[in-house]
């Protein structure tokens, strides 16, 4: 029997407490998706603009990925500091908006004949200080919207609205950088940071700050043994970073791979990168009930292999369909890994650091975490040009592989099935040193 437009409409309607009812995670979320579309045409137009105007080696390549994560191993620890004395929303914004004007310099140099490499090294490098602090920010604010029992909840539908953006940004970035040229195409990234920006004004958030009396550098410190005091939060690091280090090192070679080797043209390399929004939307879907099945920790492990095999395969494909096809299941199992694996790392670093010392925690962890991602794109890059790109391709995969059986036996990860809960004693002394405002 045929459904009644009501009973389909029903079945799309969201749920009583669906986190998408609260007008403030909405907007929040509708940002998400927006900032998401611009972050799809910068992910293939830099490094396009690079291979293809520039004619970039595979060394150049993994330079231009490595300049991007320099300013996270510079600048994250000072800004943890900073972060925990000050606002975020507007952090938040102002980074959108400074990402916009960036990005908008690189058509801007093109039209003016001073595209250079040079260039590109500035704009990644401004695009990586700024998510230094904006990214920071960003995720602090969610915390202060959606409740910690939650944020797993929250963190997948992040994801899925990053996703959702992945399924039908690359094909329309492809297309846009077709029609323009990479440089050119950025301009849309521009105006929909704009947009995103003039969003995230409107959220309404209760900031709430520490006038803390701690100097600068012991707060610093204090940040650094919080996080290395606490067993999952170290252990999580180095297993991520390692992650990380594989994954820079695949990323620096696969467009050089699908360009050079596999033949495919910069619309198919958009079309293509559907492949990962697929893999997202999938995961990002699914994902919650998958850690509710699973657990938190094993789910984290799953991420790992899923996105090793995907780069292991594409090392071992012929240059041929199956080739193109191996390229398409790479992207799409990096996408499902990659939701498994932030998910349930974000909520967990979250779930078990008081208030106020979220923002040393987060930029503590992402300076662990990106410490290796720099080294992993300059080896993938070496490894490209001294030995070809299969082989880069092969470290990352089978890297990953190892790490996955390795994590897998540590209790700390496998023993970890719900997110954890702030212990009262853990608040107290960061309240009771210089009081929240």
């Amino acid at each position: 029997m045929a459904l009644s437009l009501p009973s389909l409409l029903s079945r799309f309607a969201l749920a009583p407490t669906d986190l998408l009812r609260d007008a403030t995670y909405r907007r929040l979320w509708t940002s998400i998706l927006i900032a998401s579309f611009g972050g799809q045409v910068t992910l293939l137009a830099l490094p396009l603009s690079a291979a293809v105007l520039l004619h970039a080696t595979p060394t150049q390549m993994g330079l231009l990925t490595a300049m991007e994560i320099a300013p996270f191993v510079l600048f994250s620890l000072p800004t943890g500091v900073w972060l925990d004395r000050m606002r975020k929303l507007p952090i938040y914004v102002v980074g959108e908006l400074s990402i916009a004007v960036t990005v908008a310099t690189v058509p801007i140099a093109w039209w003016l004949g001073w595209l250079s490499m040079k260039w590109l090294y500035f704009v990644g490098f401004t695009i990586g200080a700024v998510n230094t602090t904006a990214g920071s920010a960003a995720q602090i604010v969610l915390t202060q919207i959606v409740p910690r029992a939650r944020l797993v909840e929250a963190h997948a539908k992040n994801a899925l609205a990053s996703s959702t953006a992945e399924v039908t940004g690359p094909g329309a970035a492809g297309a846009l950088i077709k029609v323009l040229g990479a440089p050119v195409a950025l301009l849309a990234d521009a105006v929909l940071l704009l947009i995103s920006a003039s969003i995230l004004r409107g959220v309404k958030v209760v900031e709430t700050h520490r006038a803390s009396k701690a100097k600068f550098w012991p707060a610093m410190r204090e940040g650094l043994d919080f996080v290395r005091g606490h067993r999952l939060l170290i252990t999580m690091a180095t297993c991520v970073g390692i992650w990380q280090m594989c994954n820079q090192a695949a990323m620096v070679v696969q467009i050089l791979f699908a360009t050079r080797q596999l033949g495919l043209t910069e619309r198919g390399v958009g079309l293509s990168y559907v492949a990962l929004g697929m893999g997202t939307v999938a995961a990002s879907a699914v994902g919650y009930r998958v850690v509710r099945r699973f657990g938190n920790g094993p789910t984290l492990v799953l991420g790992f292999a899923v996105s090793g095999v995907g780069w292991l395969v594409l090392s071992v494909a012929p240059l041929n369909a199956f080739g193109i096809a191996a390229y398409v299941y790479m992207l799409m199992s990096f996408g499902v890994g990659a939701v498994f694996i932030f998910i349930n790392f974000l909520s967990l670093r979250q779930s078990v650091t008081p208030a106020p010392m979220l923002g040393r925690m987060t930029s503590t962890m992402r300076w662990l975490i990106l410490i290796p991602a720099g080294p992993g794109a300059l080896l993938g890059g070496w490894l490209g040009e001294r030995f070809g790109l299969r082989v880069a391709l092969g470290f990352a995969g089978g890297t990953a592989i190892l790490l996955a059986l390795v994590a897998r036996r540590l209790h700390v990860i496998r023993s970890v099935r719900t997110l954890p809960t702030l212990a009262a004693e853990a608040v107290t002394p960061y309240a009771a040193e210089g009081g929240v405002t």
